[in-house]
């Protein structure tokens, strides 16, 4: 079997995408001994090739233009035209940005329906012509894969593709993501990022469904109760004020009076994840939807207590080794929260439970899947 596969994200690990996209190669390459993989990669004027790319991974660079037009162009006409190019046998589109035609057997993975499901992120024309057509391509396509049985109920209803063409395959944390370190390592992240010595972590987007207003407003509860020696540690990139689709978060932090209570660290190094997950006394992931949920697996699998919600996907992911609470509960947000730090014996249950519960996923078992998924059009 030869595999193109859409490497449009494979310079953007710190996106979900991203990561899956080079997990999928990696452990494919690692995995299977009788796969040809072909990454079909868009190369903007000047811009070096993907970085990273095992060595028997092929590569077809594809010249595009810069811009949303330039990602359309690339996935409507660059990627498929690429596919017949280096005479590939089975096409891999690993996000939702399908071809309407493909000159050999599709499979697209979905992630999940966020542009579809919320309408902040469908208010301009050009993001409405977009999402009509990949779900146009979608339609098309021989096999759909997506990271979660909540998401292939939500793709079967929205795109009105039969369920018996969609399989869920959960994703799993990468191998770095452990409770065993090196403490002095450790200890040298930590205070790469001026980090206390005790706090309580999220680690993740700030769009509005991410829900992080909500998690500010449990927090207020938090600060009563512990006062400034569990600061709230906001990790990933500060969103710039006033966009649409972003609350001005630190005017709403003001507002709440919270502002000796929070730290911004801005974008923390992949390399860096597992150690920022290490030293937190709990992970706060107050996501309103997902279509897995990464993040808060790799917190378990860190050994770190974990306080979700019990929306869409994240009661796949963390089974009954999180507190998982209504999203619009702050109150239970902040109790839950509240609870993983003052009792010892609890947080220690946590713990134990999160590392048996992130060790059922695994990138060998998302491989093995995938692979079935493959031979049904091959």
């Amino acid at each position: 079997m030869h595999l193109a596969i859409n490497a449009y994200f494979w310079n953007r690990p710190g996106t979900g995408s991203g990561q899956y996209t080079r997990q999928l190669v990696y452990y494919l390459n690692r995995l299977v001994s009788d796969l040809e993989i072909t990454l079909v990669y868009p190369q903007l004027p000047g811009e070096p090739g993907p970085a990273g790319v095992p060595p028997s991974v092929h590569v077809k660079l594809v010249p595009t233009r810069p811009g949303h037009l330039g990602k359309v162009l690339f996935e409507q006409i660059g990627f498929p035209r690429a596919c017949r190019q280096v005479s590939a046998t089975l096409a891999h589109v690993p996000y939702w940005g399908p071809p309407l035609r493909s000159p050999i057997p599709l499979v697209v993975t979905i992630h999940d329906l966020i542009t579809l499901l919320f309408r902040e992120y469908r208010r301009g024309l050009g993001s409405r012509l977009y999402n009509a057509l990949v779900a146009a391509g979608a339609r098309g396509a021989g096999q759909i894969i997506t990271d979660s049985h909540a998401s292939r109920r939500d793709i079967a209803q929205q795109l009105g593709i039969p369920a018996g063409d969609i399989t869920p395959i959960h994703l799993a944390a990468a191998p770095q993501y452990k409770p065993d370190s090196d403490l002095l390592l450790d200890m040298a992240i930590l205070r790469k990022y001026n980090l206390p010595d005790f706090y309580v972590l999220y680690l993740g987007g700030y769009e509005i469904h991410k829900n992080v207003t909500t998690l500010l407003l449990a927090y207020t509860y938090v600060a009563q109760a512990m006062g400034e020696d569990y600061p709230l540690v906001l990790a990933g990139r500060q969103p710039q004020p006033h966009s649409p689709n972003l609350p001005d978060y630190p005017s709403y932090i003001d507002q709440l009076g919270l502002s000796n209570h929070v730290r911004w660290i801005g974008y923390v190094d992949e390399e860096d994840k597992p150690a920022i997950y290490r030293g937190a006394m709990c992970f706060a992931f107050p996501s309103r939807y997902e279509g897995f949920g990464l993040p808060p697996l790799e917190a378990m699998a860190c050994g770190v207590p974990v306080v979700t919600t019990d929306a869409a996907s994240l009661p796949e992911v963390v089974g009954d080794a999180a507190f998982a609470v209504p999203p619009d509960n702050e109150r239970d947000m902040a109790g839950a929260i509240i609870a993983t730090l003052v009792q010892e014996n609890l947080a220690a249950e946590l713990k134990h439970k999160g590392l048996q519960q992130a060790a059922q996923f695994t990138w060998e078992k998302t491989i093995h899947e995938t692979i079935l998924v493959y031979g049904k059009l091959t």
